[in-house]
């Protein structure tokens, strides 16, 4: 392995960051921006950018890389170009232990999924865990127990086939949770209804904790320089 680069063996680092786009960035610093995605992309990271509605953040990228070191390397030219980190997350993309035995097309798209889908501009990121608490801990359940709440969870999922892109990645060991999913939609209203109908199942219900929801579009940098500028 070369020294300046630290690879996984398999699937894809993700990096989410979240930014505050101050006012002298658009005077002083906008080419630098540009410039740091535009390597990115040469470099084969995939780089998507959203611009995000409420006060959280202005703008967040989604940088996907098999090399932890160009991801961060991303980040420190975002800095540089004046931008504010004001949140991040990290985590990898994994087949979950209870789809080990999907077709290796759904492996590889899972593995090595290729964003944004040109199809859904609603984008919405959240962290998650499963609880342990004494009456609800997850893992002490038994595998099998596991494994047939997910599957109810997923055929939840599935019914917004063609309206919902979900994109989940692991963070156990990584970041404060265990799991980070990025939903593509269609509509905005599509990114409600799902995150509201998988919340009934056993597994959510029973199960989940939800860290922070941000919520905006998929959108050229270009376009959304043009918006603040506006």
């Amino acid at each position: 392995m070369e020294s300046n680069s630290l690879r996984t063996a398999e699937g894809l680092g993700v990096l989410h960051l979240f930014c505050r786009i101050p006012e002298q960035l658009f005077h002083n610093k906008k080419g630098k921006l540009v410039q740091a995605i535009e390597t990115a992309k040469a470099s084969s990271m995939q780089v998507v950018t959203v611009s995000i509605l409420g006060h959280k953040a202005d703008i967040a990228f989604m940088v996907l890389s098999n090399d932890w070191v160009q991801l961060r390397s991303f980040q420190t030219d975002v800095a540089a170009s004046g931008l504010e980190i004001v949140d991040s997350y990290v985590s990898l993309t994994e087949i979950s232990e209870y789809a080990q035995g999907v077709p290796e097309e759904m492996r590889n798209a899972r593995l090595y999924p290729e964003l944004p889908p040109e199809d859904k501009k609603a984008w919405c990121f959240y962290p998650m865990s499963k609880r342990r608490n004494p009456s609800q801990n997850w893992f002490t359940l038994p595998f099998e127990r596991r494994k047939e709440l997910m599957y109810e969870h997923g055929a939840s999922g599935r019914k917004f086939s063609g309206r919902v892109l979900q994109v989940i990645t692991g963070s156990t060991g990584i970041d404060n949770y265990e799991w980070g999913v990025t939903l593509f939609c269609v509509h905005p209203d599509d990114l409600k209804d799902v995150v509201y109908t998988m919340r009934f199942d056993e597994a959510s219900a029973e199960y989940a904790e939800f860290g922070p929801f941000y919520s905006g579009y998929v959108i050229p940098i270009e376009n959304l320089f043009h918006e603040y500028m506006n």
